[in-house]
């Protein structure tokens, strides 16, 4: 077991609760520091959780409080104009559930709360310095805090990333921009089924909300990556009007996007992924969820993701001897795995797009695929499968030679 005894958590979304909790569990004191000032009303949609994020959260018991406000997905179809085909599941896994970003963020920080973890907010982290004993964050309204380990959950452009390595890569925009709303236009599926749809411009998805309506979400082809700030500075009405205009032509598009209000259009921005980071940590400082990994969107797997590797950090601290090896070998531990995740994702990002003549032999390809390439075993099944198991102790990384 490390000296480690207190830890800096610094990014409150999804990752920091979680790693606080497991950090706590495996007897390490963590304070979570968030730049913003409170908690990040209406940022972000609609996430999926896949049976392997909802295990890890059972590691942290908070798996149950999760689910009671989650939609569970039983059921998925892929459609190409009127052609619709039952994508295959895994058998004998919980269903796909899926989340707003800030339902999911408030009953991790009440949960963290409710164990005792700090949670200090308008503190943006602006330089880390590292001595033989701890490390000390500064903070931009000029106050410090010091601990054995700093832990960077701070999100895509992470401030962590760019201390541990200035040369680190930022995130890579997708080409698609998101939105989200909830229709009055009811669907013919049952509740539980999602449903993604190749529209004639764009790709979106859909399923029945719980409680009336359709809850849709878009990802539309856009020339260059706005931020969030820029796209929320389009009036949704504006933004609902060239969306309207992308699926016309769309079934149910067209009437997803018709009975929808614009006061309801969840603006998310521009969708991005993290390409491969070289450098997870640098003496005490250590990366963890999509500082470190963000696959797109498509995965299915992002917030799942972060929170393996919180509670994965947390066995390697709570088990190896030193903060080194305890850093390396939680690498060791995840970097494969969410690069692998991550590549699958990319090369469903090239088929939400497809030209013309791709999406007209689609109807015709889609039941081929399906029968021949969509093995849920082999393409999913490593995914979705996966438990961390919290009470096996974790092996060193093997010396390299």
């Amino acid at each position: 077991m490390t000296r480690v005894r207190t830890a800096l958590v610094i990014g409150g979304g999804i990752a920091g609760p979680v790693t606080a909790l497991a950090l706590r569990r495996a007897g390490i004191a963590a304070t979570v520091h968030e730049a913003y000032p409170s908690t990040a009303d209406g940022i972000g949609g609609t996430l999926a959780l896949a049976p392997n994020g909802v295990a890890a959260l059972r590691t942290v018991d908070a798996a149950d409080a999760v689910t009671a406000i989650a939609t569970p997905i039983h059921r998925t179809v892929m459609a190409v104009g009127r052609k619709r085909i039952d994508l295959p599941g895994l058998a004998d896994v919980p269903p796909l559930r899926v989340v707003h970003r800030n339902e999911l963020h408030r009953v991790l920080h009440d949960r963290a709360r409710a164990e005792g973890v700090p949670i200090e907010h308008g503190k943006r982290l602006v330089e880390a310095r590292e001595t033989a004993a701890g490390v000390t964050a500064t903070f931009d309204d000029g106050s410090t805090a010091t601990a054995d380990v700093l832990v960077g959950a701070d999100g895509v452009r992470s401030t962590v990333r760019t201390l541990i390595d200035p040369a680190a890569p930022g995130p890579r925009f997708t080409g698609l921009l998101g939105f989200e709303a909830v229709a009055r236009h009811e669907v013919d599926v049952e509740p539980g089924t999602m449903t993604f749809a190749f529209g004639r411009r764009g790709y979106y998805l859909y399923w029945p909300e719980p409680g009336g309506g359709t809850r849709w979400g878009v990802n539309l082809p856009g020339q260059r990556p706005m931020s969030l700030v820029e796209a929320r500075a389009v009036a949704s009405q504006e933004w609902l009007h060239t969306l309207r205009s992308a699926y016309a032509d769309d079934d149910p598009g067209r009437d997803l996007l018709r009975t929808s209000d614009p006061a309801g259009l969840q603006v998310v921005g521009a969708l991005h992924i993290m390409p491969p980071v070289p450098h997870w940590h640098r003496g005490r400082m250590v990366l963890v969820g999509d500082s470190a990994h963000a696959p797109s969107n498509s995965s299915g797997q992002g917030a799942s993701l972060a929170i393996e590797s919180a509670v994965q950090l947390a066995r390697c601290l709570r088990d190896l001897p030193d903060v080194e090896s305890a850093f390396a070998t939680f690498e060791r531990l995840r970097r494969a795995r969410v690069e692998r995740i991550a590549a699958r994702a990319a090369r469903i990002n090239q088929a939400k797009a497809p030209g013309p003549v791709a999406r007209a032999l689609m109807p015709l390809l889609m039941p081929l695929l399906v029968k021949t390439a969509m093995n849920p075993e082999k393409t999913v099944g490593p995914e979705q499968r996966y438990v961390i198991d919290w009470d096996a102790p974790v092996a060193a990384e093997p010396a390299r030679r």
